[in-house]
């Protein structure tokens, strides 16, 4: 599965491809969500949580190296770019 695939899934079953495949990352805090990073089969995912909804806002995957910039302070990702 690459992330074009995973983007045409439903966000329920996003969240729960990534509960079971995922790889965690890192966590980082942006306009009042939690957003957590994943890795999943070659492709990194975002889920954005709403604390004050109690929902999940946002499951997204991508591949672009450039929107893992917030995250280069966290961790190393060095081993998953390769």
């Amino acid at each position: 599965m690459n992330y074009y695939q995973f983007n045409c899934y439903s966000r329920d079953k996003r969240a729960d491809l990534v509960w079971q495949q995922g790889r965690f990352l890192a966590i980082r805090t942006e306009m009042g969500c939690s957003v957590v990073l994943y890795h999943l089969s070659g492709f990194f995912v975002e889920v954005w949580y709403s604390p004050e909804d109690n929902q999940i806002a946002l499951v997204q995957g991508f591949e672009r190296r450039e929107l893992l910039e917030p995250y280069l302070e966290l961790i190393d990702l060095e081993g998953l770019l390769e």
